[in-house]
């Protein structure tokens, strides 16, 4: 086996930039969800209407990935990152200091397909890097965006701590991660037109993607997102009025979440090194299962938390996996295969949390939790679709089963 080829300064350098985003995306995300509260309640939205603004941004934000696929036809995904994001942040600085429904419709828009551009174009450069550096880096990203989120919801927590007003919570994110992500946009690397495709998988740069053959990652991200929406829309709830905890404790279920969503994303990388995106992604779908079931069964509180727990173990790998998946599948269409799949990203999130609310009002919430439990064993059924190309790149940088390039 050869020694691994060096990584140049460029693509150090555009890695690091990279999480950054993630970083920034994370925390703003978690902030603006996680006072969605005191947002309906500065802008007098009933609970009626509140559904309708909050369908409305991923819905936008699918809009936003398909913009995002004709874009980069014309201009690098670095160059869509560098102004979508900024362009999300000032939109979430927006709501804060809005006044009006139609300025807060407005400001929402202007996130959601924000969100939509930076979000498939941050994946469309991870999967190019992933390919450049020639092991799995993808989870990693997906971590550093985990870690943002805890700090946007610690950020969330502290408004509602010292009731502070939308807009001096957003003020300081914002007048701190505009200034960054663009400085830090200066060092973002794009793929190197021209690379070859790995041995056995070229495929002509104007052939583009065949939907039938993307579909079955399409379903994955999609159940994987139905499970992430149950957990962050209906935790808290479940937690209180199902198993009987305090108002207090039924915040902790989300938070736990999230961290070991960070810890299962920092390892999982080590994990498609050593086993392979197959194995790594077999076993965060049952681990998954395991844990719905768990909550489902729950007998108190702190066994729920538990099933949490697992959640967050087992769902975090599938979404990094999914994109790095498209990059393998279609290496030389992969900012449109990104692209593409990012919008069942949204698809999940719209799905989830109105399913699991239909199944418990009509029915039980125990056994609503049957359902995401059911949809992430059946990302088993489609685990193939994860696995390595056989050739390799010839570098040495991995055993052949752990090959993992997007």
């Amino acid at each position: 086996m050869t020694a691994p080829a060096p990584i140049d300064a460029r693509l150090r350098h555009g890695r690091i930039a990279l999480a950054l985003s993630f970083f920034v995306q994370g925390a703003a995300f978690a902030l603006l969800v996680t006072r969605i509260p005191a947002v309906q309640d500065r802008y007098g939205i009933s609970d009626g209407l509140l559904p309708v603004f909050l369908a409305a941004v991923p819905v936008l934000a699918g809009a936003g990935s398909v913009v995002t696929e004709q874009l980069v036809k014309r201009v690098r995904p670095s160059q869509v990152l560098r102004w979508s994001q900024p362009l999300a942040l000032l939109a979430l600085l927006g709501v804060g200091y809005g006044d009006g429904m139609v300025v807060l419709a407005l400001v929402l828009a202007v996130f959601g397909l924000g969100v939509g551009a930076l979000d498939a174009s941050m994946n469309m450069l991870g999967v190019s890097l992933q390919r450049a550096y020639g092991r799995s880096i993808m989870l990693g990203f997906h971590a550093v965006y985990s870690l943002g989120g805890i700090l946007g919801a610690s950020l969330a927590w502290a408004g509602a701590h010292w009731h502070l007003s939308l807009g001096v919570s957003y003020l300081p994110l914002v007048a701190v991660t505009v200034p960054a992500a663009l400085i830090g946009s200066r060092w973002y690397a794009d793929a190197r037109k021209g690379a070859p495709a790995p041995q056995g998988q070229e495929r002509a740069q104007g052939s583009g993607v065949v939907f039938r053959m993307l579909l079955p990652l399409c379903l994955v991200m999609t159940f994987a997102y139905i499970g992430d929406s149950t957990v962050s829309n209906w935790s808290a709830k479940y937690l209180q009025d199902v198993l009987g905890s305090s108002e207090q404790l039924s915040t902790v279920p989300y938070n736990v979440y999230m961290v070991t969503t960070l810890i299962g994303r920092g390892l999982g990388d080590f994990g498609v090194r050593r086993f392979g995106p197959v194995v790594v992604v077999r076993a965060g779908a049952v681990l998954a299962a395991v844990g719905f079931g768990v909550v489902a069964l729950a007998p108190g509180a702190w066994v729920g938390m538990l099933g949490f727990t697992l959640l967050g173990l087992g769902l975090c790998v599938l979404v990094p996996q999914t994109f790095a998946a498209a990059g393998r599948m279609f290496p030389h269409a992969s900012d449109a295969a990104v692209a593409r799949l990012n919008i069942f990203n949204y698809v999940g999130f719209l799905v989830g949390s109105p399913l699991v609310g239909a199944l418990g009002d009509a029915w039980n919430y125990r056994g609503a939790m049957i359902v995401p439990l059911v949809l992430v064993l059946v990302t088993l059924g489609y685990a193939r679709s994860f696995a390595s190309a056989p050739a390799r790149y010839g570098d040495g940088h991995e055993r052949p089963r752990a090959l993992d390039v997007g």
